[in-house]
């Protein structure tokens, strides 16, 4: 398993928290974002290898903040998995639309959220 950087994104302090306590064990890089306009711009100036992020958020949401991600000829290549509490086949189409790599519903299985960091490695 390779270091990776990875930008987790959430306004939940706890959330952050838990993903990255989860990461930092696995020997991940983790950088911190607390909505979609901090992700995006974070995005940009630190180009991680992964983003982990919630979708309901302030100022920007996570879909907002996923399809400006994926539409930016320097962040385009970046996968995002979208973590959230909205479970709709609806939310998860629309989550792939907008440029997401994957969408997991919370509450969070870590061994899962773990494999799928590992395959995009």
């Amino acid at each position: 398993m390779a270091s990776q950087k990875i930008l987790v994104v959430d306004d939940s302090l706890v959330q952050r928290l838990i993903v990255s306590e989860l990461l930092l064990a696995h020997g991940h890089r983790v950088i911190l974002a607390t909505d979609g306009v901090e992700a995006v711009a974070m995005a940009r100036s630190e180009l991680p290898d992964l983003i982990i992020m919630d979708v309901v958020m302030p100022n920007l949401n996570g879909f907002q903040a996923t399809r400006a991600i994926t539409s930016d000829e320097t962040t385009w290549h970046i996968p995002v998995i979208l973590l959230t509490s909205k479970d709709m086949d609806s939310d998860r189409i629309w989550a792939l639309r907008q440029g997401a790599t994957a969408f997991m519903n919370k509450p969070l299985d870590h061994a899962a959220l773990l494999e799928l960091v590992n395959t995009l490695e």
